[in-house]
């Protein structure tokens, strides 16, 4: 049955903002019996969601839609006003179909890898470094990485302002304050930029280049209009943010590495094959990134014979449900092993979220992170370096979090 956490009169906004990843875990506990729990959030009725069967029942539009679902603060800072992810439908898979395209196909995947390695290389090449922060060097690879691959009008200097604007919007999207300051001005920055060069790219008729960009520069909608230059430079910003966002997956990849050496071990020995695959895996797995997923009621519904009202803020528990240990034995334990076997069940490991990526909502560039993350983790495993005294928490009230420290490494000369 549906369990009330708290009382439907009391909103948990405030109690989720201080206790972060643990917030939805603890009010499942405190349901007690594993399923459905109703509460408060946002001013609005909230029920949330767990397990593989809720996966697929959230992701099916008949259920739960998105459109309306996302706060303004959130599309404010991480999605953008108009993103494909507040669409439905049609709406949703035409716009989709330019993101599966560019972020699915196994060539442009492996392109995109492979521009990944390159700035990667020429990071660590550079004389005389001693120290870096991975976080930040791993953000600023990732930006070089995706611009040159997407085709973005960004120079050596203006790139570390898109991947400085990145992070900042993913790390100021559900903070209030500050951080959520600046990500609205690093977003509203961004947009400005991109507009600007999709409008001249068109002025010019530029735009046949096979890139991201130009698909974007190019894409028109189903009225047979191109897209405004404002949902242009979003979508475009859809395909940068989340690339630089593998930053957090790399230094949690540090992270790991440097606390079970013999992973680090195997990683060396294999960091280009399947263990390589099977750690990105399991640092997606273990490391925490996004909370949970939500969406509105579509109607009234039931789910395990549980009434389900309709607009109701419907909540989709993903940090729980990947340390589930119904679904992952012993799950605090990092065991890159767990995914050796076999590509990992869809529904059930959802750090990016659950269903169909090619026609629902699942992260279209989720085989992106993957490969990235494998081909970057391999490629620190087989470097020299030592961790030099830091603060190496990883505070679960912060969301996003991440090492206080950003996890800084020493490197030997060059």
């Amino acid at each position: 049955m549906i369990r009330l956490i708290e009382g439907l009169t009391e909103d948990r906004t405030a109690a989720l903002l201080l206790q972060g990843y643990a917030w939805l875990p603890d009010a499942r506990r405190r349901a007690g019996d594993g399923g459905a729990v109703r509460t408060r959030l946002l001013g609005r009725t909230a029920v949330a969601l767990h397990g593989p069967e809720a996966v697929r029942f959230f992701y099916d539009e008949n259920h739960v839609r998105r459109t309306g679902a996302l706060p303004g603060p959130v599309l404010d800072t991480l999605f953008g006003r108009g993103a494909v992810h507040t669409l439905d439908g049609a709406d949703h898979r035409a716009r989709k179909a330019l993101f599966v395209a560019r972020l699915t196909d196994p060539a442009a995947v492996a392109s995109l890898v492979e521009h990944a390695g390159a700035a990667w290389r020429a990071a660590f090449a550079a004389p005389g470094r001693r120290e870096v922060v991975l976080f930040d060097e791993a953000a600023l690879v990732l930006a070089r990485a995706v611009r040159d691959w997407a085709g973005l009008p960004y120079d050596d200097t203006r790139v570390r302002g898109l991947a400085r604007d990145c992070v900042a919007m993913v790390d100021g999207f559900a903070a209030p304050g500050p951080r959520h300051l600046r990500a609205r001005r690093a977003r509203a920055r961004q947009e400005e930029v991109l507009a600007g060069a999709v409008g001249r790219a068109r002025a010019a008729a530029v735009s046949a280049e096979d890139t991201p960009f130009g698909a974007f520069v190019r894409h028109r909608g189903a009225d047979g209009a191109p897209l405004d230059l404002h949902t242009a430079a979003v979508e475009l910003l859809n395909v940068a943010r989340p690339t630089i966002a593998i930053a957090w997956f790399v230094a949690f990849a540090g992270h790991a590495l440097h606390r079970w050496p013999k992973v680090r071990e195997r990683l060396r020995e294999d960091g280009s094959g399947a263990y390589a695959t099977a750690f990105a895996h399991e640092v997606r797995r273990f490391y925490p990134f996004v909370p949970f997923v939500g969406g509105l009621g579509a109607r009234d519904l039931e789910w395990r014979g549980e009434r389900i009202p309709e607009g109701a803020l419907v909540l989709l528990d993903v940090y729980g449900q990947n340390h589930d240990p119904a679904l992952w034995p012993d799950p605090y334990r990092f065991d890159p092993e767990r995914f050796l076997s076999g590509p990992p069940d869809p529904d059930a490991l959802i750090p990016q979220g659950g269903g169909d990526a090619r026609t629902g909502h699942r992260c279209p560039g989720e085989d992106v992170t993957v490969a990235v993350l494998a081909a970057l983790s391999g490629a620190l495993a087989r470097q020299e370096w030592t961790v030099p005294p830091q603060d190496l928490r990883i505070p679960l009230r912060r969301i996003p979090t991440a090492p206080r420290s950003g996890f800084r490494i020493a490197l030997p000369p060059v």
